[in-house]
């Protein structure tokens, strides 16, 4: 297919990836792959054309992909990568295996990953993010990870090589994580599903998980996500700056700041990419003629304007 190399998985040409995102927007991919294994990804990468871009997608939670798409090979994994071993206090996960399943799995073995479970998404995204919540976040439990370079090669990273930092790490252009390992702290299996079960609720009263939205659009400016707790400061969030400038409930075309909560968007039908982009970037301008604050997108994105 056009000098791509031979697969065991399956290559799309020209896959509309609207679908494929939590917001449901964004134009096609040159090429979609999805690889069947660990090897078949080897193979693909070590003889793709050095030229040709990838870029690495998992569930699409945290993504934009603008409306003109991407010129690129989109490699998404799917069920060859979602395994979930627990042994001892060591976790270890597929890309492909949903945060909340690794929380739930771990904690039936009496190992506290809990802050997982509210987050959306899959274990590869989790880890590229340094993803975070209650005040804790991978980086906290993270042992090493496994990833296939543009070159077709297996290697392990540390956490020094992905130096991670608040809602982000560095892993090089082009890699592709495939699997990560965890240690989390014992804890009684019961009280943990009791407590994933109470951030659930909380999560559900104070976020709206019912409509179609990507998480946190902005991170927080002060540098740190949200404790929980009941001492829990609340000047440097990203939804306060965003209320105090008016910005709740902000509507460009189809896309909006949520009204349950202000650092939510949401597409309620039809926005565009460019609805859901040009409303985030109208929310940064009146944050910053208000309070000075620089808010810095959490939502990645990435594609051509249509």
């Amino acid at each position: 297919m056009s000098g791509l190399p031979d697969v065991r998985g399956k290559i799309t040409e020209n896959r509309l990836l609207a679908d494929l995102t939590w917001l449901r927007v964004g134009g096609p991919a040159d090429y979609l792959f999805q690889p069947q294994d660990v090897s078949d990804l080897q193979d693909f990468l070590r003889n793709l054309d050095p030229e040709v871009a990838v870029f690495p997608m998992g569930l699409g939670s945290n993504l934009i992909i603008r409306d003109g798409g991407l010129r690129a090979v989109v490699i998404r994994m799917g069920r060859g990568f979602n395994q979930i071993e627990v042994e001892g206090n060591r976790v270890t996960a597929g890309v492909a295996a949903l945060d909340a399943h690794v929380a739930r799995k771990a904690a039936e073995q009496g190992v506290d990953l809990t802050f997982l479970r509210t987050i959306p998404g899959a274990i590869g995204g989790a880890v590229c993010m340094n993803a975070g919540c209650y005040g804790s976040y991978i980086a906290d439990v993270f042992v090493s990870a496994k990833a296939v370079t543009r070159t077709g090669e297996l290697v392990t990273l540390t956490a020094d090589d992905l130096n991670f930092q608040y809602r982000q790490s560095d892993l090089p252009e082009g890699w592709v994580l495939v699997e990560a390992t965890f240690e989390g702290p014992s804890g009684d299996p019961e009280e943990l599903s009791a407590r994933m079960q109470s951030q659930l609720e909380k999560r559900n009263a104070t976020q709206p998980t019912k409509d179609r939205s990507a998480g946190s659009t902005f991170r927080n400016p002060a540098g740190f996500s949200s404790t929980g707790r009941a001492d829990d400061v609340h000047d440097l969030k990203a939804w306060k700056v965003i209320d105090d400038a008016g910005m709740r409930g902000a509507r460009v075309g189809g896309a909006q700041m949520s009204e349950k909560h202000s650092n939510f968007m949401i597409n309620t039908g039809n926005a565009t990419a460019a609805d859901l982009e040009n409303l985030g970037e109208e929310v940064r301008k009146k944050v910053f003629e208000n309070s000075g604050i620089e808010l810095q997108w959490e939502i990645k994105r990435i594609g051509e304007f249509d």
